[in-house]
């Protein structure tokens, strides 16, 4: 059982990463999360309320009310048994840029799995049906979207065996893929969003943001809520380097010598200009954009797909 002096910790990416059970992390997250928003009852309600009670650790998953939620912000339960058809397919980057970390606890993959798996406890334990595919340039997995507690344990295991290669091809690997939805549902797709870019293309910037922003847009247009979560090490955003160093591509092998102190703020500048023009154009199209740092507790990320999930009933 979590204390309240536990919460946080639970939260905290660097901590959550030294349990070894990738079930009892997606767990603990969840559990973690859930304690520490709105404890305390909502007085006031309606009579079309009068069936509910604030949730209290130990309760199930499914009997909580997202509807409530969506116009109370607080957690509920039903006194009654409802059960849910939400179809959410999940996509996970595991390229070999995700396989990136410096001075941190955890690399962008390791991030990106656990809070893959989180999503996927809170989503099945609401007894919806939940699918996973992984790609970088090619797709790794596809698992459809079933919604029983022992399909569960097959998502954690398809997620422990992740193991990174090639380049990302958002497009490429998920256009194909997005073909198969055709019921209204959640598409989340977790990733960088480095895409490889062919070196004799003019715009290299342009010519990524247009191949992504085209994959999200034929989500949408097939009525499917979408939620992006760009996972970046925090030496991404800031490239904070203190000395002169040799970067390596880890997706192509390349290398450059370059003084970091010299070109930081040009690379700060590009870096905040692709971030704020994807975020906007995601808004654009009613896509949900979430910026995640590989330190970002995890409640940013699960609040988000609350919120999403909630326009759907």
């Amino acid at each position: 059982m979590l204390k309240k002096t536990d919460i946080k910790s639970f939260l905290d990416p660097s901590i959550i990463a030294k349990i070894e059970n990738l079930e009892l992390r997606a767990r603990m997250i969840v559990e973690g999360f859930m304690i520490g928003l709105h404890r305390s009852p909502y007085h006031g309600f309606s009579v079309e309320f009068s069936e509910h009670r604030p949730y209290m650790q130990g309760d199930s998953l499914k009997n909580l009310d997202w509807k409530v939620y969506a116009k109370r912000e607080k957690f509920f339960i039903k006194q009654y048994e409802e059960e849910t058809n939400l179809i959410c397919h999940i996509f996970l980057d595991a390229s070999n840029s995700m396989n990136f970390k410096y001075n941190a606890q955890v690399t962008k993959l390791e991030y990106a799995i656990t809070l893959a798996a989180a999503l996927s406890y809170i989503m099945i334990n609401q007894q919806d049906a939940v699918g996973l595919a992984t790609y970088s340039d090619h797709v790794h997995s596809f698992l459809p979207p079933k919604s029983n507690n022992v399909y569960l344990k097959t998502l954690f295991l398809e997620l422990l065996k992740v193991n990174p290669s090639g380049k990302t091809l958002t497009s490429k690997c998920i256009d194909p893929l997005v073909n198969k939805i055709n019921k209204r549902g959640l598409t989340i797709i977790i990733s960088d969003f480095f895409d490889f870019t062919q070196p004799q293309q003019d715009n290299i910037k342009t010519d990524m943001f247009d191949s992504i922003m085209k994959t999200l847009k034929h989500i949408h247009y097939k009525k499917n809520e979408v939620i992006v979560f760009q996972i970046l090490d925090p030496v991404e955003k800031n490239f904070n380097f203190d000395r002169d160093s040799i970067f390596v591509d880890i997706e192509t092998g390349e290398e450059i010598t370059t003084q970091p102190y010299f070109i930081q703020k040009a690379y700060q500048e590009s870096m905040q200009e692709f971030i704020n023009r994807f975020k906007t154009e995601c808004l654009n199209y009613g896509i949900e954009y979430n910026l995640l740092e590989t330190t970002t507790p995890f409640d940013k990320a699960l609040l988000s797909y609350f919120s999403k999930r909630s326009k759907l009933f």
